[in-house]
C-alpha cells in the first residue's frame, strides 16, 4: 500500500478507529491532528479535503480522498485477517459495521460528547441517548455471550469499529461493569490492537 495522510482527532472514536486499523495492517501513514473543537473542519483547507467537513479523512498520495471511518477502515484492512474470506462472514462484518453507526454511536458518542467534551449536565441531556445506547451495549452483550468477537471466535473490522467508542462508554455514563461479556471482549480486542486501557493510540501517541 503506498503512504497515507490521516487527518483526525485524538479524541474521536471514530477516528481512532482509521489509527489502529493503519497500524494493524502496518500501512505507511502520517496522522494529522485537526481542532474539530476549534472550528478547523470548517476552514477552506479541511473543506477541500471533504466538504463535508468531518473527520476522519484519508488522503492518498496521488491526493484523492476518502470520508466516512468504517469506509477507510475497509481500505486499511483489506488483504489482512480482518476482513473474512467468506461471503457470508463478511457480510456479517458488514452488518455490524453498518449498526454501528446508525444504532451505537449515535448514542454513546453523543452522551460522552456532551459529558466529556460540551460539560452538559446529565439530567439535561435526553433520556433517549442513555436507554438507546444501554440497549446497544444490551444486543452486543447478547452476542458476545456465545463468542470472543462479534462475527465469531476471529476479530474483525467489526470489532475495532464497535471498540472506539464502546471502551469508553463510561465517560458517556454507562456502566460497563454491568456487561460483563462486552467488558471482557473490549480486552481481547485492545490486546490483540495492542492497547493499553484507557490508552487513545496503538504502542503510544500517534504518528
Amino acid at each position: 500500500m503506498q503512504p497515507v495522510t490521516l487527518y483526525g482527532n485524538i479524541e474521536s472514536g471514530n477516528c481512532l478507529k482509521t489509527l489502529w486499523a493503519a497500524k494493524f495492517a502496518q500501512a505507511p501513514h502520517d496522522w494529522v491532528e485537526v481542532d474539530i473543537f476549534g472550528g478547523e473542519t470548517r476552514s477552506d483547507s479541511f473543506l477541500a479535503l471533504n466538504p463535508a467537513g468531518q473527520v476522519p479523512v484519508l488522503r492518498m498520495a496521488d491526493g484523492r480522498t476518502l470520508a466516512q471511518s468504517n469506509a477507510i477502515l475497509l481500505y486499511l484492512l483489506e488483504g489482512t485477517d480482518l476482513i473474512p474470506a467468506d461471503p457470508f462472514q463478511r457480510a456479517v462484518m458488514l452488518q455490524w459495521l453498518f449498526w454501528e453507526q446508525y444504532s451505537h454511536e449515535p448514542y454513546i458518542a453523543m452522551r460522552r460528547s456532551a459529558l466529556r467534551f460540551k460539560g452538559a449536565d446529565e439530567a439535561d441531556l435526553d433520556p433517549d441517548l442513555y436507554a438507546k445506547g444501554r440497549r446497544a451495549l444490551g444486543v452486543m452483550e447478547m452476542n458476545l455471550l456465545s463468542q470472543s468477537f462479534m462475527v465469531g471466535e476471529d476479530m474483525t473490522a467489526a470489532d475495532i469499529a464497535l471498540v472506539a467508542y464502546t471502551r469508553v462508554a463510561d465517560e458517556g455514563g454507562f456502566d460497563l461493569s454491568e456487561f460483563p461479556a462486552v467488558n471482557g471482549w473490549v480486552r481481547r480486542v485492545e490486546s490483540a490492537l495492542g492497547i493499553e486501557h484507557g490508552q487513545a493510540a496503538v504502542h503510544g501517541d500517534p504518528e
